[in-house]
């Protein structure tokens, strides 16, 4: 069997005691500072000017590679708005602020987001895990669906300008969702000016990196630019027997023939080779992280992917305007690894193992386009968008699995790969996707309104390749939104929303379907670049799939699960030398109706109640003799959560910090060193059941960047 394998320092003392009393309610978890703003009477509402990438992302003088602050997106939808005037929770991480925490995988990126939970399954590295608001979330790029993280691929964060992060349930937006969130990817285009950096890293387990990210125009007039970004990693990971190599480029070409037009291609190749984990450790042992349990000869984690995305925006003038994001995908994935399950402890020192094994193929075509029209009607302020989607995947995806022998945790001997019988699951899988939808934004004055409505027809088939069975599905799912924001102030603007969303369906079951309710507010100084966003929400997740025991299992929909909570976040740059991110989130989540009722009432498997986060940067200017110096230190609060929707396991709460200095050796050269998890704390991150996977422990990578 062949298994593919980111202020000003003049900023005046009034501005800067506002948003340290800001800041000092959020770590108070009350955000009375923010509430407390008098509202201007009078004001008339102006319409600013409106900058749209080629990708279709509103900058509005945003500049994502110089602050961590950002004041525009399309996280709330395809047209470009105002976060501050947006009515749903919108949290961007740019990327300085990627750069400055030194984060490598998506799942750091998101560390310090509120509502955001990560690193819930450990040193299981197959994935990017992380959930929002309690439930898993969905991943789209430049718009364009990619699909749920767990299952899909590691993402490359060098790849990206920023990540936007959607707050509850919003199918109107992007497509097919969860209801606690999405994660939108905005990936770096060609700019209209020379450019570029270079960098080396090395650190913790023998890791070796090296990155480029460079552009320049090719002509003299500026209508047309390229841009290259590359990633060579050559590493390993904490435990024995590990790698974790990358080879990533990308590169990009944007014609602009006119003002108002602008074409850009994006071709980008991926390949990991890797490994899934170190298999585990024995349940309620305290065992050393770098301790493998797999087999050094069959523990593998590849993938191969090559895109091709193509973002064509043009202005008509008059307010209307005509976008088209496509992007064509096809990846080679598989992984296989022996891993414990020892549910109970026989006494001994032998740890019961499984092998197990995947091996997939994908290619996905996906297409959106809109046109988007803006106007004023008297005192009122319109813009309307209608477009259509389509999408269509396919792909064969096989599953192994064997028993494998046991190993002795205090002297491991290692006995070689499985030896397959064939794969228990073999699968061809095909679904195309059809949407349409409206999006409307009425401005009055200070107040906003926003709706939005969207179908999609989903049609679903799959081939059973061991029976020759066939299946399929067909389904028309309409979701909708509604959402109100008034600026109180030109800084302060309080929002209400009601939003839905629709997972995709499998095939014998019904769409997942969720609802959210929210309310909160946001306040964004004139002062100095800052964000401060507070909110309360009611989740509902109904038709929840469960799998019955059976030969084969039956897949039902029948559950439904809620989150109600709340949640604050702060991003600022108070001077030129200080800035900050802060969050915390309270998520109240509980099992309603499972079915039989044997978890009902019960927690989310996974999902802390409390979480809190907060990062400081300081830069000490130099004095001729030495350079900038800038120290950021971070700390990462985790409550307890249970292992299981049963609430029979538990993993206990955690702190964990993190610290960067960066040193500015010349001009356009930094040193920069990033450590995370600095104590080296360990919990067990998920387990209980067969096995315990610890979370990761401290890491130190220092970094030589050259820039122009």
């Amino acid at each position: 069997m062949d298994m593919m394998k980111a202020g000003n320092r003049q900023s005046s003392s009034r501005y800067r005691t506002m948003v340290l009393l800001g800041c000092t309610a959020l770590v108070a978890l009350t955000p009375v500072a923010v509430l407390a703003q008098q509202a201007e009477v009078g004001s008339a509402t102006v319409l600013e000017t409106i900058t749209v990438d080629g990708n279709g992302t509103a900058t509005g003088g945003d500049s994502d590679s110089t602050s961590i602050v950002a004041r525009r997106t399309t996280g709330g939808g395809k047209m470009a708005t105002d976060i501050l005037t947006t009515p749903a929770t919108v949290s961007v991480i740019t990327a300085k602020e990627i750069e400055q925490r030194g984060a490598t995988n998506v799942e750091e990126v998101l560390n310090y987001t509120a509502g955001v939970t990560t690193d819930f399954y450990g040193s299981d590295d197959r994935y990017d895990y992380f959930k929002i608001r309690g439930f898993d979330a969905y991943m789209y790029r430049d718009g364009l669906t990619i699909g749920a993280p767990f299952g899909g691929i590691r993402e490359e964060p060098y790849a990206f300008e920023r990540v936007e992060v959607l707050k509850g349930a919003n199918s109107t937006s992007f497509g097919v969702s969860d209801p606690g969130g999405s994660v939108n990817y905005v990936t770096k285009l060609p700019k209209s000016e020379r450019f570029g950096e270079v960098y080396v890293t090395g650190g913790s387990f023998s890791h070796k990196e090296t990155g480029f990210d460079f552009g320049d125009n090719l002509t003299a007039d500026d209508t047309l630019s390229y841009r290259i970004t590359g990633k060579i990693q050559d590493a390993d990971k904490e435990y024995d027997f590990s790698r974790d190599d990358e080879k990533f480029i990308m590169g990009g070409l944007t014609w602009r023939p006119t003002d108002a037009t602008s074409l850009s291609i994006v071709y980008d190749h991926l390949n990991r080779d890797s490994v899934p984990g170190g298999g585990g450790h024995p349940v309620g042992y305290d065992l050393d992280r770098s301790l493998f349990l797999g087999e050094p000869g069959y523990n593998y984690d590849v993938t191969n992917r090559n895109t091709v995305s193509v973002l064509f925006d043009h202005d008509f003038g008059s307010g209307l305007t005509f976008h088209t994001n496509a992007r064509y995908s096809k990846s080679n994935t598989g992984f296989g690894y022996a891993y414990v399950y020892e549910p109970v402890d026989n006494g001994d020192t032998i740890a019961d193992r499984y092998f197990f094994g995947n091996a997939g193929s994908d290619s996905e075509f996906i297409i959106d386009t809109h046109v988007e029209y803006a106007a004023s009607l008297g005192s009122v302020d319109t813009r309307t968008l209608v477009g259509a989607e389509f999408s269509r995947r396919s792909g064969d995806n096989d599953l192994y699995y064997a028993p494998a022998a046991g190993i002795d945790w205090t002297n491991p001997i290692y006995s070689g790969g499985p030896v397959y019988a064939g794969p228990y699951s073999s699968t061809r899988s095909k679904r195309t996707t059809t949407a349409l939808y409206l999006q409307e934004e009425l401005t009055i004055d200070r107040l906003t309104a926003s709706f939005g409505l969207r179908n999609d027809w989903i049609d679903a088939e799959e081939h059973d390749k061991l029976t020759g069975l066939d299946s399929e599905g067909d389904f028309s799912e309409l979701t909708s939104r509604v959402g109100l924001s008034y600026k109180v102030t030109d800084e302060l603007a309080p929002f209400v929303s009601y939003a839905q969303s629709v997972a995709p369906p499998q095939v014998g079951t019904e769409p997942e379907r969720g609802e959210q309710y929210e309310a909160g507010v946001k306040y964004q100084p004139a002062g100095f670049p800052a964000l401060i966003t507070a909110s309360i929400f009611d989740l509902t997740k109904s038709n929840v799939t469960v799998t019955e025991a059976g030969t084969p299992p039956v897949r039902s929909t029948i559950g439904e699960v809620r989150v109600r909570g709340f949640e604050v976040e702060a991003k600022a740059e108070l001077t030129s030398d200080w800035s900050l991110t802060a969050a915390y989130a309270y998520l109240d989540s509980k099992i309603v109706e499972d079915g039989n009722g044997t978890n009902e009432g019960n927690r989310f498997a996974m999902v802390p109640e409390h979480m809190a986060s907060l990062w400081l940067n300081y830069t000490l200017e130099g004095d001729g003799r030495r350079g900038d110096m800038t120290f950021g230190a971070g700390a990462r609060y985790k409550g307890s959560y249970y292992l299981n929707d049963a609430n029979t396991a538990m993993a206990d709460s955690s702190v964990v910090f993190d610290a960067a200095f960066t040193y500015k050796v010349a001009e356009n050269t930094s040193f920069q060193l990033n450590v995370t998890n600095i104590f080296d704390e360990k919990h067990v991150a998920n387990g209980g059941f067969g096995a315990d996977w610890y979370n990761p422990g401290r890491a130190i990578y220092a970094t030589i960047r050259q820039t122009w």
